[in-house]
């Protein structure tokens, strides 16, 4: 298991760190994003699908459960699970349907859920550094990717 962390002081830094991370995405890669709520993992999202050629606005599907974007080689397949308590729930989500498939998934709030999702995924654990932000500063955030599997070391050490 190896990890990788980077650092984002904007918006758009993080945004662009999707972008680099969507670039080597492949078909089937499952990704885990893990923050608190506005930590930053729907922009990250954002640049990931940029990243893939995705051209659709993005936004966290926290009621619909999941948004399918269509990718310049492949969909993106965003869910939000933070609204689920269960993991008899993830059967009506469609994400059985897509893990591993033709697609990315990308994964908000799905830590929980790590064992039903499986070894063949990357978490992403976005933090807020609060303490190091001016009062009504955005702070910076970290970024950490942690791989289980061989796909997901091969995509950190792309990065």
């Amino acid at each position: 298991m190896s990890e990788k962390s980077f650092r984002t002081t904007s918006r758009e830094e993080t945004i662009a760190l999707g972008e680099r991370l969507g670039r080597v995405l492949a078909a089937g890669d499952v990704l885990v994003l893990t923050g608190d709520l506005g930590a930053g993992k729907t922009q990250l999202t954002k640049g990931i699908a940029a990243g893939m050629g995705v051209t659709d606005d993005v936004t966290s599907p926290t009621f619909t459960i999941e948004m399918v974007y269509e990718g310049a080689g492949m969909p993106l397949y965003h869910f939000d699970l933070y609204r689920l308590d269960s993991p008899e729930q993830l059967e009506d989500t469609g994400i059985f349907d897509v893990l591993g498939a033709d697609g990315v998934c990308s994964i908000e709030w799905g830590e929980q859920f790590a064992e039903e999702i499986g070894d063949a995924r990357v978490d992403v654990f976005v933090t807020r550094l609060d303490d190091e932000a001016a009062p009504g500063e955005e702070p910076p955030r970290e970024v950490r990717l942690v791989a289980h599997d061989p796909r997901g070391e091969e995509l950190l050490a792309s990065l």
